[in-house]
């Protein structure tokens, strides 16, 4: 142990990140949320310069001239560009650090925490990104068991819980118990891939171009896994393909709930492959307590009963759904559990 560990082991600079696809949230110990940033950095190719991070890079999407460009440096849960993402996290940390009581303090130690699918490579892609970034160690954690953790679940027990997180790039399903993953399945479907078939959608049956905020709006304004009581309709805004002028089409609920039928199957049939070699004793313990979904994906109206109807299983929606994962890293940090069994580390 070095001299600032044993001095600085624990104190309220270190922090827990939620890395998403979509979103990244940043918890400080002691201190709760004190970040929720989207994932975006906007870049100037001709100066090839980082102009704007998080919800000022957001604003610029589709609204940039041609030399800008608003990337996500993540997708489907992993690093896409380690250069980008290592400028984003560095922003975020040294924002987050900014709120600390102690601004001379030594830098972070840093719970991120990772789809349950990766790779070693990706893996270790995320522990360099956080170290350049300027964490004094990293750690991390799957984001199934962060959710769990995060959700009050009892992850130590022998009985089952199950966790379907559906974050911007991937959806993660796993068993846990004994405090640990007895089962896990993570695709790449998930929020990102409901807004594509959204956009998709509206382009193909209204010749109706749109951007991906828009496609992300209707989401959530109508868009829903099973039938409503009461159907909604939202109004869009685009640009005509054929014409290329402006031009504004009503859209139901009903028919973005057919446009998303495919990414749901898939989210369905992960589930189903999960229970599938679920052990019995577990899988009985799953019908008493039933299936916890997480996730901004999970908010989906109707989802649950969705679920619900194709497994036979009882399904609950979180009620902290978009922060059970930043959480459940904050809580091993709080309990300093960063030697646990759950927990890989990088020095």
């Amino acid at each position: 142990m070095s001299i600032l560990d044993s001095l600085f082991g624990e104190y309220d600079g270190d922090l827990a990140i939620d890395l998403g696809t979509a979103n990244t949230l940043v918890a400080a110990r002691g201190r709760g949320i004190v970040l929720n940033e989207p994932s975006v950095v906007a870049i100037d190719k001709s100066e090839d310069r980082v102009l704007a991070v998080g919800a000022d890079a957001k604003r610029m999407i589709g609204r940039t001239p041609g030399s800008i460009i608003a990337e996500r440096p993540l997708k489907d849960g992993v690093i896409a560009d380690f250069d980008v993402t290592e400028v984003m996290l560095r922003y975020f940390i040294e924002k987050a650090r900014g709120a600390s009581r102690y601004p001379w303090s030594p830098r972070p130690r840093v719970v991120v925490c990772v789809p349950s699918g990766v790779t070693s490579v990706e893996k270790r892609a995320v522990f360099e990104a956080t170290i350049s970034a300027g964490a004094r160690q990293a750690y991390l954690i799957e984001e199934p068991m962060a959710a769990a953790i995060g959700a009050d679940l009892p992850i130590e027990d022998p009985t089952g819980s199950m966790v379907v997180d559906i974050g911007g790039g991937t959806t993660e399903v796993a068993v846990i118990a004994m405090g640990g993953i007895v089962v896990s399945q993570s695709i790449r479907t998930a929020g990102d891939e409901f807004d594509q078939t959204i956009l998709e959608h509206v382009r193909d049956a209204y010749n109706l171009s749109i951007g991906e905020r828009t496609a992300e709006d209707i989401k959530i304004k109508v868009g829903s896994a099973a039938p409503l009581a009461e159907e909604l309709d939202v109004e869009v805004n685009g640009r005509d393909v054929m014409s290329g002028l402006p031009k504004s089409v009503r859209i139901e609920s009903e028919e973005i709930r057919r446009a998303l039928d495919g990414p749901l199957d898939a989210v369905t049939k992960a589930v189903k492959d999960a229970l599938d070699v679920t052990p019995p004793d577990l899988a009985s313990d799953l019908m008493y307590y039933g299936v916890l979904l997480t996730g901004g994906g999970g908010l989906l109206r109707g989802l649950d009963q969705r679920l619900r109807e194709e497994t036979g299983v009882p399904v609950n929606v979180s009620p902290t759904a978009l922060e059970n994962v930043v959480n459940g890293c904050a809580k091993v940090l709080e309990a300093n559990a960063l030697s646990g069994g759950f927990v890989q580390s990088a020095n």
